[in-house]
């Protein structure tokens, strides 16, 4: 099984693609932040990044989903995120790598559990804020530097989706593959 990654800054266009490349028949594995983002909204935190904690919820969803994925008998998945965003995420946020971070990306690199190749969605060049993306577009720009980083130093390349209409877009993704 190929597994790999969708990611890109909030707001870039990542989530139409993935719909597409699901309806196309390709497996698609969920993005964890916004869930965990939702569920602590639904009991009352308005804003549960500002806890160091939320990261961890973040990477224990991401590896249930990425586990329970696994035996799936897809010959390629997409995976709309992975712990390297969330540790970008931990630091845009200022956050230090937490143990579970930690762990859970050596995990993902020893087991060799995703391509080295990520599929790096740009970002259309505005944004539409909704209750889990309270980010404007010049820190959205900020966080898909972090982003960029933080992958290739992870050792992952970069494959770039350029901005245009989700159609072209996943040709471009499936051109790649």
């Amino acid at each position: 099984m190929k597994r790999f990654i969708l990611t890109g800054a909030p707001g870039a266009g990542k989530t139409a693609v993935l719909r597409q490349l699901e309806r196309e028949g390709f497996s698609v594995v969920e993005e964890a932040a916004t869930d965990v983002i939702a569920l602590e909204q639904a009991n009352g935190v308005a804003e549960p990044w500002t806890d160091a904690a939320f990261i961890d919820r973040i990477v224990d969803l991401q590896r249930i989903r990425q586990i329970r994925a696994a035996t799936a008998p897809d010959v390629v998945q997409f995976h709309d995120r992975s712990a390297v965003c969330t540790a970008a995420l931990a630091a845009f946020l200022g956050y230090p790598a937490s143990e579970a971070l930690s762990h859970e990306l050596q995990r993902i690199e020893r087991e060799g559990i995703f391509q080295k190749r990520v599929f790096f969605i740009r970002t259309m060049g505005f944004i539409k804020p909704t209750e889990a993306r309270r980010i404007s577009f010049e820190e959205a720009r900020r966080f898909e530097q972090v982003h960029e980083r933080t992958y290739r130093e992870h050792g992952f390349e970069l494959v770039p989706i350029a901005p245009g209409g989700v159609l072209d877009r996943v040709a471009a993704v499936r051109r790649a593959l």
